[in-house]
């Protein structure tokens, strides 16, 4: 069964940079779209962000589009979340998810088409 663990998360400074990792274990990995998610307690969680299997396809929302930057090893079994211009706005519980059905799906519908997801991590833009 494949398995889902997000780490980076932390506190940064409005403007500042991050670098999220989610690593996977388990099934074979490079069949699997990946998708980034926030939330905040209290609101809908937000898809942000999807890479499909191989990488050469990704997809961003509009909240992070040229701000953010999604990558994979495959090799390595992990997705990365590149952030920049990072605000206090992003302050948000980020979470990894996978699915092996359609890339056009991932960010949909708050990710009820992603079938895995990792535990989660927190990241707090604040000054």
């Amino acid at each position: 069964q494949l398995q889902l663990v997000e780490s980076g998360g932390g506190l940064v400074q409005p403007g500042g940079s991050l670098k999220l990792s989610c690593t996977a274990k388990g099934l074979i990995f490079n069949v699997y779209s990946i998708g980034w998610f926030r939330q905040v307690p209290g609101k809908e969680r937000e898809g942000i962000s999807c890479i499909s299997p191989s990488g050469s396809r990704t997809k961003y929302s509009d909240s992070v589009n040229g701000r953010f930057t999604i990558s994979r090893d495959n090799a390595k079994h992990t997705v990365y979340l590149q952030m920049d211009s990072l605000k206090p706005e992003d302050t948000a519980t980020y979470y990894c998810a996978a699915t092996h059905g359609l890339f056009a799906l991932c960010l949909l519908d708050q990710g009820k088409y992603l079938e895995v997801w990792g535990q989660g991590t927190l990241l707090n833009v604040s000054s």
